[in-house]
């Protein structure tokens, strides 16, 4: 049952990620494809945003992508590290460069990275707290602490949508 819930939190989390990451969280996805802009940066951290001195985009990838590593390992145990970091920066990476061929967002190095980072960050953070949580304790509190989240989410997502209607 545990496995079940934790696959489907992962399966959820992708979705929920990549309607974040492509679609910008909109419900008329369609609207997404009327932006006709195609952006390309490759100089990492040399955005305007980051150039004037805001770093939050920055920090908001890598912490939304600190679960995908967390979540990773719960569900793959016997996949070594490499190869779940590696799955980040190609997810990652096909995100960007999905962007850039429907020209739905700006496909950024800096956002390849930082999403990386993030990755980075949740299966280096399992990996600690596995020394000092037993396995299936700590599988136990992600899960909760993901569906937790998830409907949060919901909730904050559904009375937003009423406040706006």
């Amino acid at each position: 049952m545990e496995k079940i819930l934790s696959r489907g939190l992962l399966a959820l989390y992708l979705v929920i990620l990549i309607w974040l990451v492509l679609f910008k969280l909109q419900y008329n996805i369609l609207s997404v494809f009327n932006y006709h802009h195609r952006s390309l940066n490759l100089i990492p951290f040399a955005a305007p945003s980051i150039v004037n001195g805001s770093f939050g985009e920055m920090r908001d990838n890598v912490i939304i992508f600190i679960p995908f590593g967390l979540l990773l390992n719960v569900n793959f145990k016997k996949v070594g590290f490499s190869p779940k970091l590696v799955l980040i920066l190609v997810f990652s990476l096909t995100c960007e460069l999905i962007q850039f061929i429907f020209a739905i967002g700006a496909a950024d190095i800096t956002d390849l990275i930082t999403n990386t980072v993030g990755g980075f960050l949740g299966l280096t953070l399992y990996g600690l707290s596995n020394k000092f949580i037993n396995n299936k304790k700590l599988d136990r509190v992600i899960n909760f602490v993901g569906i937790l989240l998830l409907v949060l989410l919901l909730y904050i997502r559904i009375h937003i949508l009423r406040l706006n209607y």
